[in-house]
């Protein structure tokens, strides 16, 4: 399972990920588009209210498991406890046979109270309940292939995951809907959003037979490793328990409040535009459009933090308690650089250019407008979640489980008075949801970064980091939107000006970035592919050819052994 090489690097296994969350995301937009014409918009908005709190019943059992149980594992296997790795592992299956069962009855159970004033969303709810229990067993399957290094297996299910719940919600929807013919449009968009639905769990379904086989696969390898640990220190199961309670349950809080601010945001707006009079299905429609559609859009970049999370906890914390302190730093600002080398051309090109990306993804026009406007506003949370995401992991990874809980709730605090304010004293409707994203997102993310500043001495290079990266993605986004333009002149067809503009906004990107020195040529080596980026280039002459970047090594190193052999002299001729 492991492969002591290089490519084993958690920055080659982040983009591994990081990849597969990006087609994981546009395979989900792809699919939405021809689902939303089936459900309509109401029905997309009954799937967004039971999938918000299927999301958060989901955190509170079984989200966090891949993350905290990676930890918990890569710790044991610093120290090649193979044994104790392993019982971990089995008591991870049993807390989520427990805790996603009960989860997963009670979702059944109280759907009605749960979805409040929404009661239409009740039978989409009740069709996911069972994808809780199922879900927990995926997370431990991830979380325990992570932690020995191999993002492969979780990327593949993620893949699968997503291309089952795709195809079958589209059929479910439609054979659902079939069954509802004789029914009003508000019945048809119940069965339409419990078929959407229906292909959540599929997709769970498929992941978990997929890693289980990956499981087994492996197990020959895992028994002999086990046989041979002569480890001195047996854990009981007792005491692994207390540990991954302990761990466990500082990862589920911090998740839980760092994502209910959706359900809790949703909650607040039904219950304002009830509070103004707002025909319920209107509003609706509207936090369809909202959450459906913009939000959906701008959770394709911030994959990629999400990508990078999980694949660093696994290092940081190996690192961290054998006491490396200064190859956690390092690890920590590898992740940073390439989440942000992503997150900040991608919130710049969303905010030029929201309306060619939106319409290209979701071209149904009575939504678009509305959409198109609530995009560009939350363009800066690309930047700001994907941050904030990734400092989350690194305070869980050195033991600081309970910081990013404190954070997360006095975000949560801070945002809710601001969007109470917002919704009931402006007009701002679905405006203010974005504003409190927004702050949210700011406010997790200065607090995240001073934790991580003092509990690893840590100081971000700002220039490199954030400067650079901004400063080519500003030029980018002025070539973006001047070739989407012109070319929309030309050629009256807004999908084809927009793929030729991204295609050619790309390439002006990294050719700037290269140009104001902000990736050199180690750094570039460590991403996916980056034998074959320094190769192009070279060959471009955007960096020093190799040959002369050693030759000028050896000539400094020439230089400094004449320096060195001039010092003696000096110091001979003085005595």
């Amino acid at each position: 399972m492991e492969h002591p090489n290089k490519k084993n690097t958690f920055v080659f296994q982040a983009g591994i990920l990081a990849a597969a969350g990006m087609l994981v995301k546009v395979i989900g937009l792809i699919y939405r588009s021809p689902l939303l014409s089936i459900i309509g918009i109401e029905g997309n908005g009954y799937y967004n209210a039971a999938i918000n709190i299927y999301t958060i019943i989901l955190l509170i059992s079984s989200y966090s498991i891949p993350s905290a149980i990676s930890k918990v594992i890569a710790q044991r296997l610093a120290f090649k406890e193979y044994r104790n790795a392993q019982r971990v592992f089995v008591c991870a299956l049993l807390y989520v046979l427990v805790v996603g069962g009960v989860a997963s009855i009670l979702t059944f159970v109280g759907a009605p109270f749960l979805v409040g004033k929404n009661q239409n969303a009740v039978v989409a709810l009740r069709v996911l309940s069972p994808t809780i229990f199922f879900s927990g067993f995926l997370g431990v399957l991830r979380g325990f292939f992570q932690a020995h290094g191999s993002m492969v297996h979780t990327s593949i299910s993620q893949v699968l995951e997503q291309i089952f719940n795709a195809a079958v919600s589209i059929l479910a929807a439609k054979l659902l809907i079939g069954l509802a013919v004789d029914g009003d449009a508000t019945t048809r968009a119940i069965y339409g959003s419990a078929g959407s639905a229906l292909g959540t769990g599929a997709g769970v379904l498929i992941g978990l037979l997929f890693m289980f086989g990956m499981y087994r696969l492996n197990s020959g390898i895992i028994k002999r490793r086990v046989e041979r640990d002569k480890t001195w220190h047996e854990e009981s199961y007792g005491d692994i328990f207390k540990v991954i309670f302990t761990i466990v349950t500082p990862f589920i809080l911090s998740t839980f409040i760092y994502n209910c601010t959706t359900v809790v945001n949703m909650t607040i707006y039904y219950h304002v535009m009830d509070y103004k009079k707002v025909d319920a299905i209107l509003a609706s429609n509207h936090y369809g459009i909202f959450s459906g559609l913009a939000v959906a859009v701008v959770n394709i970049p911030i994959a990629i933090s999400s990508a990078m999370s999980s694949a660093i906890i696994p290092g940081v914390a190996a690192s961290y308690v054998k006491g490396t302190v200064a190859q956690t730093r390092k690890q920590v600002t590898r992740a940073i650089q390439m989440t942000m080398l992503i997150a900040i051309p991608a919130a710049v090109g969303i905010a030029v250019l929201p309306r060619p990306i939106m319409q290209f993804i979701f071209p149904q026009k009575e939504s678009l407008d509305m959409a198109s406007g609530l995009l560009a506003a939350l363009s800066v949370t690309v930047v700001l979640y994907s941050l904030s995401t990734l400092t989350n992991a690194v305070l869980q990874g050195i033991g600081k489980v309970n910081t990013p809980v404190i954070h997360a709730a006095v975000a949560l605090a801070i945002q809710l008075a601001g969007l109470v304010a917002l919704l009931l004293y402006t007009d701002l409707d679905l405006y203010g949801l974005a504003a409190a994203n927004v702050i949210y997102s700011l406010v997790v993310c200065v607090l995240n970064q001073l934790s991580v500043r003092k509990h690893l001495e840590y100081r971000m290079e700002v220039a490199k980091l954030f400067l650079k990266p901004l400063f080519a993605a500003v030029i980018m986004g002025v070539v973006v939107y001047g070739i989407y333009h012109g070319l929309f002149l030309l050629i009256p067809v807004s999908r084809v000006a927009l793929l030729i503009a991204i295609g050619l906004g790309m390439c002006v990107y990294g050719v700037v970035l290269l140009l104001i020195g902000g990736v050199t040529r180690e750094e570039l080596v460590a991403f996916p592919k980056g034998l074959m980026l320094v190769h192009i280039a070279e060959k471009l002459h955007l960096l020093p050819d190799e040959s002369a970047v050693k030759e000028k090594r050896k000539s400094g190193g020439r230089k400094k052994k004449r320096r060195r052999k001039k010092r003696r002299k000096k110091e001979r001729a003085s005595r």
